[in-house]
């Protein structure tokens, strides 16, 4: 039996008729090259953007991975540091008290001859040091939980202020206070003193042939933020990643541990400190205090 004669053109695959199928229905070589140009210039620029965008996640993800492994270790650091200077500081912390209990009935006894008495006041000095850097370490180690109160804000800055009225007469610093008097904050208001102190003597330490402190309070709808402001010759760009590091001072004397018990204190209320150069001059010291919840933070009644 003969089969019949198939005169059909064969058909084309779907894929080749794409790229041979002019649009005006004629077949032309030209046009079909330059389809082909065409398609390909786009494939290849999708992959070159594809390829960017991987590029950038792979280089986000190794920078966050890499910040994350300095946390981890710096809290391991901080671990281990926190265990041997508080039993250090223990340690020395009792064997001061019955020191200075001698140096006070020895001051007694010297009563009458000045030039002992200056030397003995050279030694208290040396004492009262120690007991401060003591201090400092029972600070850093300590980790107590906040036990949290309701205050107002502008109160507290006023008694830092005070507390060290000598030190700003003497170095000829003026001070200027913006803070609104029903900013309210509820925290461990002891702890909070402290750090707003220890940020102040850090201005200070800056200005040491006078200038001026401003500190300011700012209240968003998330955070209260505390500025302690200096006009001495601001943070240098190499010092800011490890001014919060425990130990680390660029200062002749000193334990370095001021700014890391600031931000102790800082995280312990759920918050955080952040330094910047002022445009005009001097470096600024923030410290944030989220708002928790209801009552957590806010304007006094």
């Amino acid at each position: 039996m003969t089969k019949p004669t198939d005169n059909s053109t064969p058909q084309e695959p779907p894929q080749l008729r794409l790229f041979t199928e002019p649009a005006s229905g004629e077949l032309s070589a030209d046009a079909d090259l330059e389809t082909l140009l065409d398609a390909w210039n786009h494939a290849t620029e999708r992959l070159e953007r594809t390829h960017a965008m991987l590029h950038a996640e792979v280089a986000r993800l190794s920078d966050e991975l890499e910040r994350k492994n300095r946390e981890l270790a710096r809290k391991n650091r901080l671990a281990d540091l926190g265990q041997m200077a508080s039993h250090v500081a223990h340690e020395v912390k009792n064997n001061l008290v019955p020191v200075t209990l001698n140096l006070s009935l020895l001051r007694r006894r010297l009563k009458g001859d000045a030039g002992a008495l200056d030397t003995l006041s050279q030694v208290e000095a040396g004492f009262q040091s120690l007991d401060a850097t003591v201090n400092d370490l029972l600070s850093f180690t300590a980790h107590r939980q906040p036990q949290p109160s309701d205050f107002l804000v502008g109160a507290l800055v006023e008694e830092v202020i005070e507390s060290i009225a000598p030190q700003l007469e003497a170095q000829a610093v003026d001070v200027d206070i913006d803070v609104p008097p029903n900013s309210a904050l509820s925290g461990d208001r002891e702890m909070i003193r402290r750090a707003v102190l220890n940020l102040v003597l850090n201005a200070l330490d800056a200005m040491p042939d006078g200038g001026d402190l401003v500190i300011t309070s700012y209240e968003g709808a998330d955070a209260l933020e505390l500025e302690i402001a200096d006009s001495g010759p601001g943070v240098p760009e190499q010092f800011r990643r490890k001014l919060f590091e425990p130990f680390f001072t660029t200062k002749g004397t000193g334990t370095g541990l001021g700014l890391a018990i600031v931000e102790h204190i800082a995280q312990a209320h759920g918050g955080s400190v952040a330094v910047s150069n002022c445009p005009e001059g001097g470096a600024a010291f923030t410290l944030r205090f989220p708002r928790l919840g209801r009552g957590t933070l806010g304007v006094a009644a």
